[in-house]
C-alpha cells in the first residue's frame, strides 16, 4: 500500500477516535457535569487533527490509482462517527 494512503488512514483513525472522545466524553462532561473546559480542549485537538487529515487528503487527490468515488467516500467517512474505523476496505481498493 502507498505510504500516502497509510498516512491518511492513520490520521483518519486518530481523528475518528478524537471525534468519538469529543462526542461521548467531552460533551457529557460539559452538559451533565458543567465542565466546560473539556469541550474546549478536546474540540481544539479534534479540530487540529481534522485539519491534518484534510491536508493529507488533499495529497491523496492527486493519486490516480483511487477512483473519484472512493476518494469521495473516504472523505465522507471522516465526517461520520465510526466512519474511519470501518472504512479500511476503501483504502484497500485500487
Amino acid at each position: 500500500m502507498d505510504t500516502k494512503i497509510k498516512q491518511l488512514q492513520s490520521a483518519g483513525y486518530i481523528e475518528g477516535i478524537s471525534y468519538l472522545v469529543l462526542l461521548f466524553i467531552a460533551m457529557p462532561l460539559k452538559y451533565i457535569f458543567h465542565i466546560f473546559i473539556a469541550v474546549k480542549i478536546v474540540g481544539m485537538i479534534h479540530g487540529l487533527l481534522f485539519i491534518i487529515f484534510c491536508l493529507l487528503f488533499v495529497r491523496i487527490i492527486s493519486c490516480n490509482h483511487l477512483s473519484p468515488i472512493v476518494k469521495f467516500l473516504i472523505f465522507v467517512s471522516s465526517l461520520v462517527p465510526f466512519g474511519m474505523i470501518f472504512s479500511k476496505k476503501l483504502f484497500l481498493k485500487k
